[in-house]
């Protein structure tokens, strides 16, 4: 190896600060995608809920003759 110990330190400061952005935004991203999915499993969870809601209402507006 012909590297020394200084050749592997040096690291500019501004490629190390982009390297953390870059890290920083996939882990902003990944939360946002979690939250994302996370809301639409609770939405298809509710789907029933909202479909006996739907059938009472439609049963209800028939018999008040509003259908």
């Amino acid at each position: 190896m012909d590297r020394t110990d200084a050749d592997r330190a040096d690291v500019d400061v501004d490629d190390l600060l982009k390297v953390i952005l870059l890290l920083a935004i996939a882990w902003l991203l990944l939360e946002i995608v979690d939250t994302v999915l996370d809301l639409t499993f609770a939405l298809l969870d509710a789907i029933p809920t909202l479909l006996a809601i739907a059938i009472v209402v439609l049963i209800a507006l028939r018999l008040t003759d509003r259908i």
